[in-house]
């Protein structure tokens, strides 16, 4: 073929490659997604993780012009939902909600997980997300220092909930106990939900969890908050003291989420995705919203998100040697 000096060539083969993916069915990457996408949320509906997926996807649809379906498998701290994720088609129709709990801290905690760190693509994160430490509005106590107080004078009375073995509220219950050397019963639910109902009605002396879902209650006066689990207070709950200031100095966890798919992903979908959690993050009604809710937006680049998720790794497996917790 005689090729001319002004770019036919370049023309034809884009034209052959258009015509090829014509012929192939396969919708260029600008054009995906093409139909309904699922995103594994592996908590119970209704609990804190369950509420912020619903949030953020109810979001994305809007970026991607598509329905996102929520699909909650629970269990097993959240590696039911997250294994099945780990094994669906990398095709990025199937995202996974992923938490400080399931892609770091669960993997120094049981035994098998049914899944391995690198199964996962990191898409985005979408926040970081304080915890707080309600009681019943009947409770007798009114600070973290009263129920702190009462701990070590009683030992092992006091009750703890958490959303279930090796999830960030069972974390924070132990890490308060060694902090505070006092010593607790932790009761473990399936779920945020299940667990601050309880706690609600007194049934449990106390939860830390995190802020989005608790933020309403207690507004509401459904609960009584006594201390944010962050080295500041948030601005959503403004009189709120942190543990470091009510008596645990030092104390500092917070929770965190994002956006995961199973390896092997084709790049531009991980890319499309990417952009359209990130636009999602930048609308300020958006972030004024999440941010009253106790949950801070931080977007990071993929290749940042990647670092921190394996930092975060490292960083869970030692906060869960120091507490000594195994969930098998």
């Amino acid at each position: 073929m005689h090729v001319k000096k002004n770019g036919t060539p370049t023309r034809i083969l884009g034209t052959l490659a258009l015509l090829a993916a014509m012929v192939s069915g396969a919708p260029a990457a600008a054009d995906w997604p093409q139909r309904p996408l699922t995103m594994i949320v592996p908590f119970v509906a209704g609990g804190g993780g369950d509420t912020l997926a619903r949030l953020y996807a109810r979001e994305m649809e809007k970026q991607l012009r598509q329905p996102i379906i929520i699909d909650n498998r629970a269990g097993a701290g959240g590696n039911i939902g997250t294994a099945a994720g780990a094994r669906a088609t990398p095709d990025g129709q199937t995202v996974v909600f992923g938490t400080n709990g399931t892609m770091a801290t669960n993997h120094w905690l049981y035994k098998s997980v049914g899944y391995a760190p690198d199964d996962f693509e990191p898409v985005a994160r979408f926040s970081v997300i304080s915890m707080v430490m309600f009681v019943s509005p009947d409770s007798p106590f009114n600070s973290a220092q009263e129920l702190i107080g009462y701990a070590k004078k009683h030992p092992g009375e006091l009750t703890c909930a958490s959303a279930g073995n090796g999830t960030a509220s069972h974390m924070a219950c132990g890490l308060l106990q060694q902090m505070a050397k006092i010593d607790l019963t932790h009761v473990p639910y399936k779920g945020g939900a299940p667990a601050s109902t309880d706690v609600r009605s007194g049934r449990v002396s106390f939860m830390i969890d995190v802020a989005p879902y608790l933020v309403p209650l207690a507004k509401s006066k459904q609960i009584k908050v006594l201390a944010v689990s962050t080295p500041q207070r948030i601005p959503t709950l403004p009189d709120a003291p942190t543990l470091a200031e009510s008596g645990v100095p030092g104390y500092e966890l917070f929770a965190w989420d994002g956006l995961f798919v199973p390896k092997g992903t084709p790049p531009e979908r991980l890319d499309r995705l990417h952009q359209a959690v990130n636009a999602v993050l930048g609308d300020p009604a958006f972030e004024r919203s999440m941010e009253e809710r106790g949950s801070i937006n931080s977007p990071m680049t993929r290749r940042e998100f990647a670092d921190f998720v394996h930092k975060e790794y490292r960083r869970q497996g030692e906060i869960a040697k120091m507490i000594g917790v195994q969930v098998d």
